[in-house]
């Protein structure tokens, strides 16, 4: 498709303005972490390291971020399992309702979060009477981020073909051995990347999380939000919201440069 000067012109200045849009925020938020000011006053008056220094020594920060960790880690294991079953179940099996089981793996990440939330809530404390702990944060994270791993992996499957398990099967190997030395070394940098974004979406997921995290189970998103509006926590809110940043950037990067890399699938 060709393009006119003026097109090409208004196009680049869409893209422009919409990253204009997505990542100024982000770099004021970086910015006034460093702010001497607590009211967060524009352009800075100063800056400083103090506001780091307080987010380092803040134990509810520590113990939020600690928290957020074992959810992430946690759905992520959880997501690697499961995702990869499904995906080589629905790939390399024929079977009747294969497309239903598809749509409903991939559903929950198309939900809105506060319908997920509710639904799992009623699940939890409703149907299986259940307490709401750290491990309901855990269960719920894995709900939608099966969809990444899930995603990541049928993808490799579809690239790599079946023609190497079954040279493996004829010449004998059984199925747990076909996998150990064929399937996973081929998928092994689609787990890297799905297991990534996984504990990216878990680390930083604020709405599925409030209706499903009891009353001690503080991650760090909820620390952010309860401290938000209190004048005397807002840089250190800006701190801990640069880690969250960067938490959420590198392990996408990561996952990207991983999901692109296709020079060793033969």
């Amino acid at each position: 498709m060709t393009l006119t000067p003026l097109a090409r012109r208004v196009l680049v200045g869409l893209v422009v303005a919409v990253f204009v849009l997505m990542y100024v925020p982000l770099l004021l938020v970086v910015i006034n972490s460093f702010n001497v000011s607590q009211s967060l006053t524009w352009p800075p008056s100063g800056f400083t390291v103090d506001w780091w220094q307080r987010a380092v020594h803040s134990d509810g920060a520590r113990m939020a971020l600690w928290t957020s960790i074992q959810a992430a880690v946690g759905a992520t294991v959880i997501s690697l399992i499961l995702g990869t079953l499904l995906a080589l179940a629905l790939q390399r099996f024929d079977f009747f309702g294969k497309r239903v089981v598809n749509l409903l793996v991939v559903l929950p990440i198309a939900l809105p979060g506060i319908v997920t939330g509710i639904a799992l809530n009623n699940a939890f404390r409703g149907i299986l009477g259940l307490q709401l702990t750290l491990m309901t944060v855990v269960i719920a994270h894995a709900t939608f981020c099966i969809v990444t791993v899930f995603n990541n992996v049928q993808a490799r499957l579809r690239r790599v073909g079946g023609n190497l398990e079954e040279a493996s099967a004829d010449l004998g190997a059984g199925l747990f051995t076909t996998f150990r030395l064929v399937t996973f070394p081929q998928l092994r940098s689609a787990l890297l990347a799905g297991g990534l974004l996984s504990f990216a979406l878990s680390f930083d997921e604020i709405i599925v999380t409030t209706f499903t995290a009891g009353a001690g189970v503080t991650t760090l998103p909820i620390w952010i939000l309860n401290n938000l509006f209190r004048p005397n926590q807002a840089p250190v809110v800006n701190v801990v919201a640069v880690v969250l940043i960067a938490a959420s950037v590198v392990p996408i990067w990561l996952a990207q440069r991983l999901s692109g890399d296709t020079e060793h699938v033969r």
